[in-house]
């Protein structure tokens, strides 16, 4: 039997978006680096969540369970079927074709319970009341956005309705998909963590912001061409941070300077041809001028 320090006391969700084929998991809970233990996905194959005394094995092997053809109800079948203290266990799993199911061994501290909907499984034990699972639930299914937002605003959603009883402490976001990670040599789009923070829902977005800004790549509409105004201002700012010894009039003497603070600040996703730039770098250079 596991000691109470190994309880993983938590509300989560796991979902699917079959448009973009990605799956993921959003997670808190009042336990440090819950990141590292619950959220578990593969893409093309499922996403699992395992928490209460959660049996990390659970992860890989409902990933495996799943690979070889099992459904998320499936899954869940065998991984409990096939362990002693599953009384103690709570899992959420969504499958590759968006088929959810969720479990709650009737040992589980209350609140403890789930529930599923269309591409998704919510779940969480030691909550003020059933009201977090169900805000996680009802938000999922109304949000629009892509599937990390509308998986942070569950999340969010879930710990204004109370939450985790005895507080707060870490959050997780991850989300899969095909070639989806950095240069394309993997499968994680996102995987950000918070592992000990006041307040790690808000942290969580605040840093998934960021991973959107350096990361995603600019649609049509974030591109701007550098006419004469916009040089002068990033002349000006790239002076004062040091990319130009002084201020130059064409874009030629920009370009330098740009190159240089684009790679400093890891914005290559975002690099531009000659004569353009994301308006999202222009924010981001300008505001940071502005604070010298």
């Amino acid at each position: 039997m596991k000691t109470p320090k190994d309880l993983v006391a938590t509300f989560s969700i796991v979902g699917f978006d079959p448009e973009t084929e990605e799956l993921g998991i959003a997670v808190q809970s009042k336990f440090l680096g819950v990141g590292a233990v619950v959220p578990w996905a593969a893409a093309g194959v499922g996403a699992v969540a395992t928490q209460s005394y959660a049996n990390t094995t659970y992860g890989p092997k409902g990933l495996e369970l799943m690979a070889s053809g099992k459904t998320a109800q499936e899954a869940i079948d065998h991984l409990i079927a096939a362990d002693d203290d599953r009384a103690l266990r709570q899992v959420g799993i969504v499958d590759a074709k968006g088929n959810a199911a969720t479990f709650t061994g009737e040992k589980c501290f209350d609140w403890a319970g789930g529930m599923t909907g269309k591409h998704f499984a919510a779940q969480g034990n030691i909550l003020v009341s059933e009201a977090t699972v169900k805000a996680m639930a009802t938000t999922f299914e109304t949000a629009t956005g892509t599937l990390a937002e509308r998986l942070l605003a569950a999340l969010d959603a879930a710990q204004e309705a109370g939450g985790d009883s005895r507080g707060k402490q870490s959050a997780a976001l991850l989300v899969v998909k095909e070639e989806g990670g950095y240069g394309g040599f993997n499968d994680r789009s996102i995987d950000l963590r918070v592992d000990d923070h006041p307040d790690p829902i808000k942290e969580l977005m605040r840093i998934y912001d960021l991973q959107q800004l350096y990361f995603s790549k600019p649609t049509e509409a974030d591109v701007v061409e550098i006419n004469e105004t916009i040089l002068m201002d990033m002349s000006k700012a790239l002076a004062s941070l040091g990319y130009l010894k002084e201020q130059v009039e064409t874009i030629e003497e920009l370009t330098k300077g740009l190159d240089n603070f684009i790679l400093t600040e890891n914005f290559e996703e975002r690099q531009q041809p000659q004569g353009k730039i994301d308006q999202k770098v222009l924010n981001f250079l300008l505001s940071k001028s502005r604070m010298l």
